[in-house]
């Protein structure tokens, strides 16, 4: 193998197929990239199994090969290299020698067939979303996967497409995260999405309003975004059925400015990070929502304006949980619905309707 290459494009390639390689297995060779010359192009693959990430950049091909090198060393020494064109070949001793201006590495290579083949998926395209569109999806939901692997299907988003719909969704058993969006399709596909993969997924996705075209199996899901494929695993398992969690009724409904609110309650989350808790309290009253927080480190209270429906009402929460929502949310104005101290919390923007967030309340002693 022999091949020349700009080290900017060679370092773009090695940094998005380095997403899946996490450097935890057992097999020396999946700690590998890789390489693989077609014509004036590399194909360059990364994978733990669960996951693969597969780009094509350009190169100039000078003689055809495959090898596969460990990803962490190779992508340490392409980064430090100078800005300019890098040559590659392969040297005897299973070697390969990476020359670029007055350096010079020499960098034993592994074998290519030990590497895993990636899941044969046929490409008849299922659907398009623009790329935008999935990432503010995904950073809308992302955030309330479960982090404990007791129930491992939580650690996944749901991927539904209904009606012309799709929702992702992602619970962990303290608050739950929906967003929605219209679908040009008919297909109706429900499956369940490692958290880490849409994670990767959304470093590579772009803040723009080209397609990725998105491919399911039973058993895979396949996104292809510009020269970039990646391959996951589905979670198995069935899912909660999230609609019966979210509650239709209300007794009272606050408007309040999103800003303000998240701003009131980070800091009075202040105080309450004594004991982990992050407790604060809400107390709504008529056009005001009093935030308060006690702890050994002292007290904090703050007010906010509001546009209050219903009864007033006195409630506690674990303000991460609340921090956490309202700062992914995009709209100025935020509705919440409460039904009791003990009911669960809905918070949903005030014009577009296209996200349901629900937080569950802490229970207070005197409740």
């Amino acid at each position: 193998m022999k091949f020349t290459c700009e080290k900017s494009i060679l370092q773009e390639g090695i940094s998005t197929v380095q997403k899946a390689v996490t450097g935890k297995s057992n097999l020396p060779i999946l700690n590998g990239i890789l390489i693989k010359t077609n014509k004036n192009e590399l194909i360059l693959t990364g994978s733990d199994i669960d996951l693969s990430i597969q780009t094509k950049i350009k190169a100039d091909v000078i003689e055809e090969g495959t090898i596969v090198i460990d990803a962490k060393i190779f992508g340490e020494i392409i980064r430090k290299l100078d800005n300019d064109t890098i040559h590659i070949s392969t040297i005897e001793n299973n070697s390969i020698e990476i020359i670029c201006n007055k350096s010079r590495f020499t960098l034993i290579h592994m074998k290519p067939e030990d590497f895993p083949e990636l899941p044969n998926i046929n490409e008849n395209m299922i659907f398009s979303i623009p790329q935008n569109i999935l990432k503010s999806m995904i950073r809308g939901t992302i955030f309330a996967t479960a982090q404990d692997e007791t129930r491992p299907i939580l650690t996944g988003i749901l991927f539904e497409i209904n009606n012309k719909k799709l929702n992702l969704v992602a619970l962990d058993g303290y608050r739950l995260a929906l967003k929605s969006e219209n679908l040009d399709t008919d297909n109706v596909i429900s499956a369940v999405i490692p958290g880490k993969t849409l994670s990767e997924v959304s470093k590579i996705l772009e803040e723009n309003d080209e397609n990725v075209n998105i491919t399911f199996t039973p058993n895979h899901i396949l996104f292809s975004i510009a020269e970039t494929k990646i391959i996951s695993r589905l979670l198995e398992g069935e899912f909660i059925k999230y609609s019966s969690i979210i509650p239709e009724e209300y007794n009272l409904k606050i408007i309040a400015k999103r800003g303000e609110l998240l701003n009131s309650i980070e800091r009075a989350s202040l105080m309450g990070k004594d004991g982990n808790t992050n407790l604060i309290k809400l107390n709504v009253e008529d056009d005001t929502m009093v935030i308060t927080s006690n702890s050994q480190l002292g007290m904090v209270r703050e007010e906010v304006n509001i546009i209050l429906q219903g009864d007033h009402l006195e409630i506690a929460f674990n303000s991460k949980y609340l921090i956490d929502v309202l700062k992914i949310m995009e709209e100025d104005e935020v509705v919440m619905e409460l039904s009791s101290s003990v009911s669960p919390c809905i918070i949903k923007n005030k014009d577009e309707n296209n996200c349901t967030y629900l937080v569950l309340p802490v229970r207070l002693l005197n409740n």
